[in-house]
């Protein structure tokens, strides 16, 4: 059986449209090459909120029947290529409406390949991509991370360059030839393809042996399953606050342990301590309830439960109290406060070397006009 198949995961809202195009480019190439094709998205449990991870999938053969045996199943499960729209998304995702975190190459078939969008070296992102287990293959597409909003769509030649790049990866799924020639179709583009053809030549793959990449075993629960189901909707009630050793006079909010946001983040606030007031407003302003209190007044963010909407850094009174940094920059979740609370000085030098890094982060568009903006100074 001729069948290759394509996931793409992608930030939701953010990356639609470019998940979109990619997987249509995709089937439109194939054709050309006489092939059938089809895309779609997987279906979610909850809605796709802005910067959830997601999926869309394309999925080509020679024919007909050939298509119809690999789509008789839930989702592909063993994919080609995996194009990563966002290296952040490295770490692992979790759609809420998965059973835990989901290693970004779970469904990436043995000797498969990655196909990341990242400024980053194979080597650095490696060490966040969960073990495998079996051999794949890392390319990647030099570049930021391409965001964009509900309303708008930044078109910076991602997806160009991406279907280029998965051309050189997996031409048994799709020609550079191909490629262009769906470009060109219904009109012309000689910049678009130029895009397409230069990725061609500059995607370059490393081989990850089965034994590499971070050995950290996601976190997972068991749904309950139907004999364990109760009546009609139950939704089951939490405590009000969250008993945590050590943390006498602190106030930690009762969460759900199983409900995750942290692989929403692409940046996340880091706090001065130093500088703090205590004036309660990121805790009483973030929408995801992601503070603690600690025992001494101070309000820590919890690296599991923020979602990284930057609310905090934009609420602060306190000049550089708070800053949004880029998600690459951090290997773990965990507590900024412990970390300060035991030595301020190796605090203070962590914080500083962390909110010196340049967070080339962009989420939907700040006034009319930005991505045209922004596309032309980097074409400078």
């Amino acid at each position: 059986m001729a069948t290759g198949s394509v996931e793409i995961v992608y930030r939701g809202v953010f990356q639609k449209t470019l998940a979109k195009n990619i997987c249509r480019g995709i089937v439109f190439a194939a054709r050309k090459q006489g092939k059938v094709g089809i895309a779609f998205s997987r279906y979610s449990d909850s809605p796709e909120r802005n910067g959830i991870p997601a999926k869309q999938f394309a999925v080509v053969a020679d024919t007909d029947e050939e298509m119809e045996e690999y789509l008789s199943r839930y989702e592909p499960d063993s994919n080609d290529v995996t194009i990563v729209a966002d290296d952040t998304l490295c770490k692992g995702i979790e759609s809420w409406a998965w059973n835990g975190l989901q290693p970004v190459n779970r469904m990436l078939k043995a000797g498969g390949t990655l196909l990341v969008t990242s400024t980053r070296s194979a080597n650095s992102l490696i060490r966040d991509i969960h073990r495998k287990g079996e051999p794949f293959n890392l390319a990647v597409v030099k570049g930021r991370a391409s965001f964009s909003g509900m309303w708008v769509y930044r078109d910076d030649h991602t997806d160009m360059r991406l279907l280029g790049a998965l051309a050189k990866v997996a031409p048994h799924i799709v020609t550079l030839d191909s490629i262009v020639a769906a470009i060109n179709e219904p009109k012309k583009n000689d910049l678009k393809a130029a895009s397409a053809k230069q990725a061609y030549d500059l995607v370059a793959s490393t081989t990850v042996g089965a034994n590499q990449g971070n050995d950290t075993v996601p976190f997972r629960f068991d749904l309950p399953g139907w004999r364990k189901m109760e009546e009609c909707l139950v939704v089951g009630a939490r405590k009000v606050k969250q008993e945590v050793p050590g943390w006498d006079g602190g106030y930690v909010p009762g969460r759900n342990p199983t409900y995750k946001k942290f692989t929403t983040r692409t940046l996340r606030p880091v706090i001065n301590f130093d500088t703090c007031t205590k004036c309660t407003i990121c805790w009483m302003q973030c929408p995801d309830t992601a503070f603690d209190i600690t025992p001494d007044g101070y309000y820590d963010a919890n690296m599991e439960a923020c979602c990284g909407c930057g609310i905090c850094e934009a609420v602060c009174p306190v000049a550089n109290c708070v800053t949004m940094v880029n998600e690459e920059a951090f290997t773990d979740n965990q507590s900024q406060w412990r970390m300060w609370a035991k030595d301020k000085k190796t605090y203070a030098a962590w914080r500083v070397e962390r909110i010196s890094l340049p967070a080339v982060r962009s989420h939907g568009f700040q006034h009319l006009g930005q991505y045209a903006e922004e596309i032309a100074n980097e074409r400078r």
